[in-house]
């Protein structure tokens, strides 16, 4: 099992984690925090490494909630007014 860092999320055997990522999104206000994660305490800066990078992003409103916000209307039940991305990077080549 891997834990995820500054979450307390736990990575299962099959690669899954079922704790979501921290949810900050106001929505009728259309606005969210970012106040999650924290550094590697394993890095060692000394140390020559590569890392790859798979990220799932905190939510952030959709452009519906700013829009909803600004013409200041309500939006049908069904309109996704959140959204959650997803990144991956190409090795990242640290040497010190």
């Amino acid at each position: 099992m891997d834990r995820l860092l500054g979450f307390n999320r736990v990575i299962d055997e099959d690669g899954i984690c079922d704790t979501p990522v921290v949810n900050t999104v106001n929505i009728s206000d259309a606005s969210y925090t970012n106040t999650s994660g924290e550094p590697d305490p394993n890095f060692d800066p000394s140390q020559r490494a590569f890392y790859y990078v798979r990220v799932i992003e905190i939510p952030t409103p959709r452009w519906t909630a700013y829009d909803a916000k600004f013409f200041d209307i309500d939006m049908p039940a069904d309109t996704p007014m959140e959204l959650q991305d997803r990144a991956y990077t190409s090795p990242i080549w640290y040497t010190p």
